[in-house]
């Protein structure tokens, strides 16, 4: 049975102003975000270096909006039991950061979060395929991991439908996909026509005239 899925807008605080994290997500909240992406990045897996558990626990503390944590680090079942204790309330990992998938997906599982794999743009939509029983939700990269502010890679809507058609075909109907990197009103259309129902919203959202209006668009898409 394929089950069509309420699009979900979670707003990326890499865009938003570090210096004040507690109003910024207050922000998110007025305006209508569903959740709140959390991009932990540790200067291995990629370049940057953002911010860790301590901050995400002080910012759940202000906030009673969906934590979905982005782990964009190196062995992450080292940071996994800290991000969970901090607030999350999701935890997403890439397939490429860890010799043990499974075994970060059955940790994340213990601590009764939802869990998630990443996948970046290099890497065949099919590697996630095995992970998809312990997963929630699977997040494609629409841009390269790392920097905020780039464009959005339309060749990622041939994995974002072809992971799709598979969980729909394979008893994984329920499966949220979500979409990262460049959205805007216009790429979430592309994304959402593929089948992702997850938008990832930074610059788009926090780079806004209007946060409350742009988010009432990529909700109505």
């Amino acid at each position: 049975m394929i089950i069509i899925k309420k699009t979900i807008v979670s707003a990326s605080l890499l865009a938003c102003d570090f210096a004040s994290l507690a109003y910024e997500s207050e922000r998110c909240a007025k305006a209508g975000v569903d959740w709140i992406h959390f991009d932990a990045m540790d200067g291995h897996f990629v370049e940057q270096i953002t911010y860790g558990s301590p901050v995400l626990k002080a910012i759940d503390k202000v906030t009673d909006k969906f934590m979905d944590v982005h782990l964009m680090v190196d062995n992450p079942e080292r940071q996994i039991p800290l991000f969970a204790r901090a607030g999350a309330d999701l935890i997403d990992i890439h397939i490429e950061s860890t010799r043990d998938v499974f075994g970060c997906l059955e940790e994340i599982r213990a601590f009764r979060l939802k869990s998630a794999v990443a996948v970046k743009p290099n890497t065949p939509i099919e590697e996630v395929y095995k992970y998809l029983p312990l997963c929630d939700m699977v997040l494609v990269m629409t841009v390269e991991p790392g920097y905020g502010g780039q464009s959005f890679m339309t060749n990622m809507l041939t994995k974002v439908s072809k992971l799709r058609e598979y969980a729909d075909k394979n008893g994984f109907s329920d499966l949220d996909i979500q979409v990262d990197g460049g959205v805007n009103v216009r790429t979430a259309r592309l994304a959402r026509n593929a089948g992702a129902n997850v938008l990832v919203a930074g610059t788009g959202l926090f780079g806004a005239a209007d946060m409350n209006a742009v988010c009432a668009a990529l909700k109505g898409i």
